[in-house]
């Protein structure tokens, strides 16, 4: 098939039916969406040219730069589209934590100015939210840059309301399915489900809308906790009918049965939303009852995302020191977590080794006296060749708001430590007016 440029291949992705005698789901259709096949590999390619598309000419003449709130597959996106007219374009975004990301991002020529996030800095003198940071430095230079904002901009969900929904309806429809009973995705933005499922319940008004979020302690790229989803402009929790927390195993084994099982190369967004999918349906299409529809979004490829399964799962990769298995619900219930006063008189009396999980620019920016800084997922390097803390002394986890610090501390107790966390995390150490500890910058001059 002939093209004349390369934006006139995003969208029209795909619609894979997929074996249920791999899914395992006997009155379930379930269709994958393979927004990987976007020229650029991504679902946020329909959402970077939707945004731009208009604003493109003037942009262009008034010689600015576009400033967005991204570190994957927007910023790739709206890079190379602007790239392909020469505007640049400048990412602020919060710690980047896969390699490749920003390894691409820098091959393209992006600027990225990364930050420690608000929730793993607790100084409200310093800039270290990411839209406080767009602000200021538009306000430092007027009519330099362009924010398309799409944690906030509207085009984002019409993207996905005249595009991805519009496609799975048309192409179900010409198979004689009226409707789709369930629509499965992962919130980032959550543009792509708000706009998908907008436009698919107008066929079916009985569509479930089951959004994909990774669970409070970890990690999945490309997907937020639910407590992350504070600071999303678009999200509207009473849009969907069930918000599903996956843990970054789950995601991963996903993945891989994506690849083996089905022949999707996807990224581990799209893990959690299978493993969701398959969760759900399973339990509420259990016996007897007429056949469902349902449809999960893919949203970018594989190989993107190697060194996070190498991390997750080394095993996979023929290495012999296998990650630590996650703890279990019942073991993140059984953590002591401390108040900040608590872990005052504990410092005050017991000695403990007190361990911040946080990056480096926010543990230098303030942390509790006496922590010691080593970075999440360099614990998770260490546990799995053994805990390298004393075991004579208390050991405390603190990270931004509490969370991740539990995972740290079931492990630990596990491994037979006194290990708790700091209940509400450095933000609650601060909120209580406990004295934070500054670090000077490394000066890694020769």
């Amino acid at each position: 098939m002939r093209y004349d440029h390369i934006t006139d291949l995003i969208g029209n992705t795909p619609l894979l039916r997929l074996d249920p005698a791999v899914h395992g789901l006997p009155r379930v259709q379930l269709y994958a969406k393979l927004e990987f096949f976007n020229p650029f590999g991504s679902v946020k390619d329909r959402v970077a040219w939707g945004m731009l598309r208009d604003d493109l000419a003037g942009i262009v003449a008034g010689g600015r730069t576009l400033i967005e709130a991204s570190s994957g597959n927007t910023a790739k996106a709206l890079r190379i589209l602007g790239a392909l007219h020469g505007v640049g374009l400048r990412a602020v975004t919060n710690r980047i934590k896969v390699t490749e990301v920003r390894e691409l991002l820098q091959l393209f020529g992006t600027e990225i100015e990364e930050l420690p996030g608000l929730s793993e800095c607790p100084d409200p003198t310093t800039p270290n939210d990411v839209y406080s940071v767009i602000e200021a430095t538009m306000a430092r230079s007027p009519g330099t840059y362009q924010h398309l904002s799409q944690y906030t901009n509207e085009k984002n969900i019409e993207a996905h309301y005249h595009g991805t929904g519009r496609e799975i309806h048309e192409d179900l429809a010409r198979d004689g399915i009226g409707g789709v009973d369930y629509l499965i995705g992962g919130l980032g933005t959550t543009g792509s489900t708000r706009g998908t499922a907008t436009y698919l319940r107008k066929h079916n008004p009985e569509l479930r809308t089951i959004a994909v979020v990774s669970e409070r302690s970890d990690f999945v790229p490309g997907i937020r906790s639910e407590t992350e989803l504070w600071d999303v402009g678009l999200f509207r929790p009473d849009f969907y009918d069930r918000i599903v927390p996956v843990t970054a195993a789950r995601a991963v084994d996903a993945t891989v049965e994506l690849a083996t099982g089905h022949g999707v190369l996807a990224g581990p967004t799209s893990g959690a939303a299978y493993a969701a999918a398959r969760e759900v349906l399973a339990a509420e299409t259990a016996g007897d009852g007429p056949p469902v529809v349902a449809v999960f979004i893919v949203c970018d490829r594989l190989e993107p995302y190697l060194s996070y399964l190498r991390k997750r799962r080394p095993d996979l990769f023929g290495r012999t020191a296998a990650r630590v298995p996650a703890p279990t619900a019942a073991e993140l219930a059984a953590v002591p977590v401390l108040s900040p006063a608590q872990l005052a008189d504990l410092d005050a009396t017991a000695r403990p080794t007190i361990v911040d999980t946080r990056g480096a620019m926010a543990y230098r920016i303030g942390h509790v006296p006496g922590a010691v800084n080593i970075r999440d997922d360099q614990l998770d390097d260490m546990f799995a060749q053994g805990i390298p803390f004393s075991r004579s002394r208390p050991l405390v986890f603190v990270c931004p708001v509490g969370d991740a610090s539990t995972r740290f501390a079931a492990l630990a107790r596990r491994a037979g430590f006194d290990a708790m966390g700091l209940a509400g995390g450095v933000v609650a150490w601060r909120d209580a007016g406990r004295p934070l500890e500054s670090a000077p910058a490394a000066d890694l001059r020769g």
